[in-house]
């Protein structure tokens, strides 16, 4: 039995609820500093499954794989190195292994590539474009349903990562980008920016993830809607982090109280929600049930 596709139920109107947080779960879950999640897709898989599968129990319909950091670009140099292919692969099987018989969307991951590209750091926009292609062909051959490029911040990179897989892959495709300097990105890109100048390169989807506060993210989605025509993605995190006595990054606001603001997403116009870092499978079941509401 087939299920709708990610544009059919994107066309018709329904509201998609996305997975939360990856690596701040993960930390949680035994996850050693400095590793990175996709280390356990080889080496501790149940560990991957368990956090698919409680996001899908707690409503999520997307989930994504744990291959923000699996490009060629980014694996370079780490002991990961030049098993890029294998990466994605196992990670898309994980995914769809936990979500079984279900109607459950995959989206495959593909974070930034780690450095600014000249004339600020050193990587050639050439070189970026076939990072970004090379990660999405792995993970369109794995069968994903979409791809999301997530957490940009650079406009030239964003173009370079578009251009990549689109030259791969017609799969639907995510952009989004993250406002960590309140209603600006590390390069100054506004959402207004964002949305004017990507709407018209190809991609189906255009969003916010990451960020500073919920409140700074709502204002950054309001702007977004204002420049763009395309369906909205929103992924905020938690609130903004602090850190304990261990030096790890302690998000306080609460399940119920990220629940209470779906309401002004939906309103805004976001069509498909979830969180970013601090997000747990508490937090996207109340976004989940208030989405259903």
């Amino acid at each position: 039995m087939s299920h709708p596709t990610f544009q059919e139920r994107i066309q018709s109107g329904a509201i998609l609820v996305a997975d939360g947080a990856t690596g701040t779960n993960l930390l949680a879950r035994g996850l050693p500093n400095g590793i990175t999640a996709e280390t356990w897709v080889l080496e501790n898989p149940a560990q991957i499954v368990q956090l698919h599968q409680d996001f899908i129990a707690a409503g999520a319909n997307i989930i994504l794989t744990s291959t923000f950091s699996a490009s060629p670009l980014r694996l370079a140099g780490s002991p990961l190195a030049g098993r890029e292919a294998e990466i994605n692969q196992r990670a898309v099987t994980l995914a769809r292994q936990a979500a079984g018989a279900a109607p459950i969307l995959v989206g495959g991951s593909l974070g930034p590539a780690g450095q600014l590209l000249k004339p600020y750091g050193p990587l050639e926009p050439a070189g970026v474009t076939a990072s970004y292609a090379a990660q999405a062909r792995f993970l369109a051959k794995a069968g994903v349903d979409l791809l999301v490029v997530e957490t940009q911040f650079d406009l030239a990179e964003a173009r370079a990562a578009i251009q990549g897989v689109r030259s791969v892959s017609s799969l639907p495709l995510v952009c989004s980008f993250s406002y960590d300097r309140g209603k600006r990105t590390m390069m100054g890109i506004s959402p207004s920016q964002a949305g004017e100048e990507l709407s018209a390169l190809g991609i189906d989807v255009i969003g916010i993830n990451c960020g500073r506060s919920l409140e700074e993210n709502l204002a950054n989605l309001q702007a977004l809607r204002q420049a763009t025509h395309l369906p909205l993605w929103f992924k905020p995190n938690a609130g903004l982090p602090r850190l304990d006595e261990n030096a790890q990054a302690i998000y306080d606001v609460s399940p119920q109280q990220m629940g209470q603001q779906v309401s002004a997403w939906l309103a805004a116009g976001a069509q498909i929600v979830g969180g970013c870092c601090g997000t747990s499978p508490k937090h996207l079941e109340e976004i989940a049930k208030n989405v259903a509401r």
